[in-house]
């Protein structure tokens, strides 16, 4: 298969817009043959939502919002944030995955940040739910942004049988210029090519660009391989569309070479986690 990122900038709280921005992206993807592609978090209500969130949550099993990317879906795998809204009108920070004209699965944040500049656990609630999930290509995982920072989370969904992570995330900085010696990226990337290395997995990052109440987001999404080697970089601050070719083969060839992923013990973690906890 072919994997895209797409690293967009969003507009505030305006649905609509963001979907004519997603499809151009989207067909400029299916031009250059890609069969997935992946969008930043809250890629198509914007990031800053606060209250707003309450306006434009999208009940996923109701709405018609999305009708245009399922159509499209059925040209290209797509993946993307939204503000979603569930039966007993809570409100997630949600990743979804639409392929073949329909939304196959979702992922709900499970860990909104509230601490410096974040303050997501003010508007959303928490996901309780961690799974990789079965698609056309094979078995993905889907995490929003912070919960890449708990290694749990990358963890389990390979343990589950992800092949593929796929990182969505929304990342600011308050950064305005000289960014020669940006760390973000340096710190960010440095933890992909952990997980890719030690799960021996691909592992895609799509984070978002531009400004929005204040702050600005850095981009630099990328693609990485089973061994830990970025295959796709994307600029920095600025809007970019990235691809790689995902070969299965290389996941198979990175378990044989090093059999740390093969070797783990999953029942000892349970066991030893269920002692902790006592």
């Amino acid at each position: 298969m072919k994997v895209a990122a797409a690293q967009i900038t969003s507009v505030l709280g305006d649905i609509e817009r963001n979907i004519d921005h997603h499809l151009e992206f989207c067909d400029r993807a299916i031009s250059n043959k890609a069969d997935l592609i992946v969008f930043p978090e809250l890629s198509l209500t914007g990031y800053s939502v606060k209250d707003l969130n309450f306006m434009i949550s999208l009940e996923l099993n109701k709405t018609k919002a999305l009708d245009r990317l399922k159509a499209k879906s059925k040209k290209i795998s797509i993946i993307c944030g939204l503000v979603e809204e569930d039966e007993n009108f809570a409100i997630y920070n949600s990743g979804v995955y639409i392929s073949d004209g329909e939304i196959k699965f979702i992922h709900r944040k499970i860990y909104p940040p509230t601490y410096g500049l974040f303050e997501e656990f003010r508007y959303f609630s928490r996901g309780k739910e961690c799974r990789a999930h079965e698609t056309k290509f094979g078995k993905i995982g889907l995490l929003v942004c912070e919960d890449m920072w708990h290694m749990s989370l990358p963890y389990t969904v390979a343990m589950d049988g992800a092949q593929l992570i796929t990182g969505i995330a929304v990342s600011p900085t308050r950064l305005a210029a000289d960014y020669g010696k940006f760390k973000n990226y340096d710190i960010n990337s440095e933890q992909h090519r952990a997980y890719a290395r030690i799960l021996s997995c691909y592992f895609v990052f799509c984070n978002r660009v531009g400004f929005e109440d204040g702050v600005n987001f850095w981009g630099g999404s990328e693609i990485v391989d089973p061994f830990g080697n970025v295959i796709a970089a994307a600029k920095l601050f600025d809007e970019d569309l990235i691809y790689a070719e995902i070969n299965f083969e290389e996941v198979r060839r990175a378990r044989h070479q090093a059999r740390h992923f093969l070797d783990e013990d999953l029942d000892l973690t349970i066991r030893n986690l269920k002692k902790i906890r006592k």
